[in-house]
Order: C-alpha cells, then structure tokens, then sequence
C-alpha cells in the first residue's frame, strides 16, 4: 500500500469517527491518560456519567483504528496515547472546524484570542 492510500485510508477512518471517539482523541491528544482519567474529563465535559460499558469498547475501536496506542501501567490499569495518525485525526477534524467556522476577520480574531489565551 502507498503512502498516499494509506493517508487516504486514515483520513477516511477519522470522518467515520464518532463525535464521543472524537471527544476522546481530543483527551488524548493533551497527554497519555488510564481509562479512568479519560471517563473523568468526558464526564466533566458532558456534565453526565459515563457508562464504562460505553468508554471502554470505544477505547478498543480507537485502538483497532490505529488512532490510540493501549499499554500496560501495572496488572489492572492500562494506558491510553494517541497515535501519530490519532493526531492527524484531531488535526483534521480542527482544520475542517475551522475552514467552516472563520469566513471572516470577526471570526479570525475570535479564534486568535482563543489561541492567545492557551499560549
């Protein structure tokens, strides 16, 4: 497979993403988390419980897809990170928000106090 397709297919896998898989790999995209740190800022988030029967087979499918690398912190506890192509999905799924959302200097200035405000 090129690498062209491969971009392709990866791309083709964000779109296909869930507004709750998204919500995780954003999660994700700030540090590597355990399972419960993830159900912690999605729970802040939607300001709900979140249903481990839920989170979990989502977590599995992000790293089926190869947006999320699971590991090992001790016998009970597993780790999540995002992958390189996990990040290429958080980027996309931004450059798509924001080639919609900014159609004007309004607009642009809106999201450079918002970029100021994180720096």
């Amino acid at each position: 497979m090129s690498e062209a397709q491969s971009v392709t297919e990866v791309s083709t896998a964000a779109r296909d993403l869930t507004a709750f898989q998204q919500n995780i790999l954003t999660i994700l995209a700030e540090k590597p988390r355990y399972g419960l740190a993830v159900k912690r800022e999605l729970e802040a988030y939607y300001d709900s419980e979140v249903n481990h029967g839920r989170l979990y087979p989502n977590l599995d499918d992000l790293v089926e897809m190869g947006f999320v690398e699971k590991s090992e912190l001790d016998k009970r506890t597993n780790q999540y990170e995002l992958t390189a192509d996990g990040h290429d999905a958080v980027l996309g799924q931004i450059e798509w928000v924001l080639e919609r959302f900014v159609t004007d200097e309004e607009r642009v200035d809106e999201i450079r106090a918002i970029l100021a405000d994180q720096a």
